[in-house]
């Protein structure tokens, strides 16, 4: 967050006015994430309390409920479903009645609130000197994030305690006076969650030796305190069980992001498999702190905090998902000398933490260990290689400035609504680009999956009943030529092939090699094109939603042949609605003809040579040839496709303004040069 300027002097008119609509845009900025933030908690409570009660808050009710393990008489690791530490148990027990009366709203909003606390705190505790406009706007964000991310989604909706000892840490390390009271709730929260011990090393050898001495004399003496009231579960717990290993669900289980859980996922099991997470645990305890010890001298305790928190994610014998709130912390580290650069770590972070790992990587069977372990590799990533940057690093403050081009005059007075997004010159980070094309993708994918709504034989009866609409429309314009098409296809067989592998073959490879070319080439252009398919696709799923359509090749009695897929058995109630790939009934508009008209006008535009703006141009002509005759659309679908096209390009305009030109510099003689672009430094006003 840049800071605020406050420009002028007293008795400067222009001055104080600029300075005061400064002030009223960053009110009215506040206003409105905090709206947003309360918005978000509304939300969680809303889905949590919304749940059928025997759904909801699972795991309180296993623990204090009417059969829950706290009013059994014997071992509380019975049945293996209480996870917590002995001392856990033995605060908890005497609040069994209490606990069953509170189960519902008053937990779910002690909970929120803990949640608020914990954004407030970590708010506070970012690295100073901080702006004005970061002090002010921090708690708002901090929440929003707290309240987007698995982990509190989860505590919320399992009824999990795993949020106390997170605030704890940070009560311990930010807000409570004396290094004695520090240590005191730092060794409460381990004596709830013992990896969160990694903390006194933290504090030993950033000179609070005194903390660290109260935060093992306190998990010490609550813990023998709890072996001493309950021996035989204190044994099964830590000897036993080994610290909770084999409590609740299977180690392996894919919740269970720590190194442990991981190397069992491979295939790894005995004495190698915890050899080798012995060895893996200790390297990553050693490096993470050595990291942790040295941004905490830096000035930076909350990120060295966050830091130490990742080895404990790790490290743990199992850490499930409700206890991976220390990930998300690790967002304030600063990571990238340029401005470009500097969103990378935090999108990634907060991605990981907010959206399933299925999103986040595509489903192929080479890419599950990825998939699979994506928090940990996050912990991991945070705790020992992330290049953050030190407070006395030039770049810290004042990363390298983006270069900008110059303004391209427009006819209306507010065209760009953004001007500084269509001047970028320089490519964004690669990384990240990906990562947000992946997870656009994924959400593209899951809109069509849930855009026939209900019931697989209610969403075909509507697809069939817009497909009957549509027929009659092009009927009556005399559009209805896919039955005609489709059996002249049919009949000319390498022309079948043809189409076939079209349909098949460049829906993705053209419009992947396109953005490659221009990121590579032409980085400008890359942006305003990439903001232009992204404007289309997002209106294009607003058609899939509201529209859902049956293909010609899924209509009954109409008589098209499947030429991609093969003979379709229509008596089967759910032939044609959702797969395991796709929605079948995502129809309208086409985007297999709107990418590749982008495609075709991209071309047709930034191409330097006439040919190959035409080859670019025909691409989009095969490509409404091969929809039309495979049966997979109606010409009207290619109508759609262009117009949410056409709507992408008109977005961009409105938004961006027209397509940045490559400023052209002076040479000898008189003329110009377009080799050497002229960037412009910072914001440009509009």
């Amino acid at each position: 967050m840049a800071n605020v300027e406050h420009g002028g002097r007293a008795g400067n008119a222009f001055g104080t006015g600029a300075a005061e609509t400064a002030r009223e845009r960053l009110r009215a900025v506040r206003i409105g994430l905090w709206l947003i933030a309360a918005v978000l908690a509304i939300r969680q409570v809303a889905v949590v309390l919304s749940t059928p009660k025997g759904e909801r808050l699972t795991d309180l009710e296993t623990w204090v409920g009417t059969n829950g393990v706290l009013h059994v008489k014997g071992s509380l690791y019975d049945s293996t479903q209480f996870t917590g530490t002995p001392f856990g148990g033995l605060v908890l027990k005497p609040l069994t009645r209490a606990a069953e009366q509170a189960l519902g709203w008053a937990w779910t909003f002690g909970t929120l609130s803990l949640v608020v606390a914990l954004g407030l705190v970590a708010a506070r505790a970012l690295p100073q000197p901080v702006s004005r406009r970061t002090s002010l706007l921090a708690a708002p964000v901090a929440i929003s994030l707290l309240m987007l991310s698995l982990p509190v989604r989860n505590t919320l909706y399992l009824g999990q305690t795993s949020i106390i000892p997170v605030l704890l840490v940070l009560l311990g390390c930010f807000a409570v006076r004396g290094e004695r009271a520090s240590g005191v709730l730092i060794g409460l929260a381990a004596a709830l969650q013992p990896a969160v011990l990694l903390f006194a090393p933290l504090l030993w050898f950033t000179g609070r030796r005194r903390a660290a001495r109260s935060t093992g004399i306190t998990f010490a003496g609550l813990t023998a305190l709890a072996w001493a009231a309950m021996p035989h579960d204190s044994y099964t717990y830590w000897v036993h069980h080994l610290a909770g290993v084999g409590l609740g669900k299977n180690a392996d289980d894919l919740a269970n992001q720590s190194l442990h859980g991981a190397l069992l996922r491979l295939g790894l099991t005995g004495p190698l498999e915890i050899g080798l997470f012995l060895l893996l645990g200790a390297a990553v305890a050693v490096l993470g702190l050595r990291r942790a010890v040295r941004y905490a001298k830096d000035g930076q305790l909350l990120l060295a905090v966050a830091l130490t928190g990742c080895v404990a994610v790790a490290v743990s014998p199992t850490t499930w998902q409700h206890q991976l709130l220390w990930v998300l912390l690790a967002v304030v580290g600063r990571v990238g000398r340029k401005t470009s650069d500097r969103y990378m770590w935090p999108v990634a972070v907060i991605l990981v933490m907010t959206l399933p790992a299925k999103m986040m990587l595509p489903n192929m069977a080479a890419l599950y260990p990825l998939r699979d372990n994506v928090v940990l590799l996050a912990a991991l990533a945070a705790a020992t290689v992330v290049p953050f940057l030190s407070r006395t690093s030039e770049y810290y403050r004042k990363p390298i400035p983006t270069e900008y081009a110059q303004p391209v005059p427009t006819r209306f007075e507010r065209v760009p609504l953004l001007p500084f997004l269509g001047r970028v010159l320089t490519r964004p980070n690669l990384l990240l680009e990906l990562l947000l094309i992946r997870v656009g993708y994924s959400a593209y994918q899951q809109v069509r999956l849930a855009a026939t709504g209900g019931t697989n034989a209610g969403g075909r009866a509507t697809a069939e009943h817009h497909g009957d609409q549509i027929l009659a429309i092009e009927r009556f314009l005399h559009l209805d030529i896919e039955h005609w098409a489709n059996h002249a296809v049919v009949k000319v067989g390498f022309l079948r092939d043809f189409f076939d592998f079209y349909y098949e073959s460049f829906h993705f490879v053209v419009p992947l090699t396109v953005l490659g070319v221009l990121y590579a080439r032409r980085p400008a252009d890359y942006r305003w094109a990439r903001s232009a398919l992204g404007f289309a696709t997002l209106l294009a799923l607003v058609g899939f939603w509201l529209y859902p359509l049956a293909p010609p090749r899924l209509m009954p009695g109409l008589g098209v042949i499947d030429t991609v897929h093969g003979v379709q058995d229509f008596s089967k109630p759910d032939y044609g609605t959702l797969t395991a790939l796709t929605n079948q009934y995502a129809a309208m508009p086409s985007l297999h003809f709107g990418w590749s008209l982008w495609c075709g006008l991209v071309i047709a535009i930034l191409a330097p040579k006439w040919w190959m703006k035409a080859l670019g141009l025909l691409h989009p002509f095969f490509t409404v040839s091969a929809i039309v005759a495979t049966g997979n659309h109606w010409v009207l679908d290619a109508v759609g496709g262009a117009a949410v096209v056409g709507a992408g390009f008109g977005l961009t305009y409105l938004l961006q303004g027209p397509r940045p030109r490559t400023p052209m510099k002076p040479v000898k003689g008189g003329a110009v040069s377009t080799k050497e672009p002229v960037p412009v430094t910072g914001r440009t006003p509009s």
